[in-house]
């Protein structure tokens, strides 16, 4: 490190028009020594000077600002905010408004997770969310396929089992199959006694054991006191609520409106295909979407219950004399 009589010196030739080579050449130091030292100066001129020319994001700093506090104690992802003033017309990168949004709340703790890595088609996991939207308790049904990440998710008002079986169906749908098997915490609409029958031999609820006969898939309990076992679905739970709902219906408040839980399904679904799978996941370093097709080349496929008979539906005569073969589009609707 030089003396302050040499920076000194430095700066002093450097503006009398001396060159960075003649100047080492001068006090017999190196050009990139002389580099450094002008460079700091410039620096310290700059913030001596005043702010410069204006930032990108300065005409959100405000917004951004009644955002998170509005959203207080929810703590909302750079990445979500950044699509947000990106739709407002902001052209910054992410890591701008990253850098911005770091100073308005600490950091969060990372917890520890207990990664399992499962063979196509081998497993899915389901877990409940539960959250208020506006006087009224919803429930999100979350369902992640373990080798793709794929992810299923709906809303609903009940945890009831029959609730729980329609989402089933609906979650098997969009996988596009029937995993070996499927992980479940210990509720009570899943479980009604652990090692009723022996070790590991549990008394599965009525209405979850008839859906696993028709559907061809094991249910499986984690361990008890230990959700980690389902890691997977556990931390989708997280990221749904931080990057979806909680962005989603914060927006809504802001706007001073409540979402109703139709509005609320159909943003999901939305999200669901437009973000959540078509992201690079954190841990496979590949999108949910593109994996998902080893996935259902190794599942067996899902055929949902005939619900409507051809019997039962009546046929318009008039005035289209037509097939019942045009009116398919009927009984898909009935289903």
């Amino acid at each position: 490190m030089l003396k302050e009589d040499e920076v000194t010196e430095i700066r002093t030739l450097s503006r009398h028009g001396m060159s960075i080579r003649r100047i080492a050449s001068e006090l017999g130091i190196s050009r990139n020594t002389v580099r450094k030292y002008l460079r700091d100066n410039a620096l310290a001129e700059v913030r001596e000077r005043g702010p410069g020319r204006p930032r990108a994001i300065e005409p959100y700093e405000d917004w951004l600002r009644r955002r998170v506090q509005a959203a207080d104690p929810i703590r909302l992802p750079a990445t979500v905010l950044h699509r947000e003033i990106a739709a407002m017309g902001f052209g910054g990168s992410e890591r701008t408004v990253r850098r911005f949004v770091a100073g308005l709340s600490p950091p969060p703790q990372p917890e520890p997770v207990v990664r399992f890595e499962a063979a196509p088609g081998h497993q899915a996991q389901m877990d409940w969310g539960e959250y208020r939207l506006g006087n009224q308790r919803v429930y999100a049904f979350v369902g992640v396929l373990g080798f793709s990440r794929w992810m299923y998710f709906e809303y609903v008002t009940s945890m009831r089992a029959v609730v729980l079986v329609e989402c089933h169906r609906r979650m098997l749908g969009d996988f596009g199959g029937v995993p070996r098997e499927i992980l479940y915490d210990n509720m009570r609409t899943v479980v009604t006694r652990r090692d009723a029958y022996g070790r590991g031999r549990h008394r599965f609820h009525d209405e979850i054991r008839e859906l696993a006969k028709e559907c061809g898939f094991r249910p499986r309990l984690c361990r008890p006191y230990r959700p980690q076992t389902k890691g997977k679905v556990e931390r989708a739970v997280d990221y749904i609520a931080q990057s979806f709902f909680n962005p989603f219906v914060t927006r809504c408040e802001l706007e001073g409106r409540t979402p109703d839980l139709d509005e609320l399904n159909v943003a999901a679904r939305l999200w669901r295909g437009d973000v959540a799978n078509a992201r690079v996941h954190g841990t496979t370093k590949e999108v949910p979407r593109d994996r998902l097709i080893a996935d259902q080349r190794a599942m067996m496929p899902y055929i949902p219950p005939q619900t409507v008979a051809t019997s039962h539906v009546r046929w318009p005569r008039h005035p289209l004399q037509r097939s019942p073969k045009c009116y398919d589009a009927i009984l898909q609707e009935a289903r």
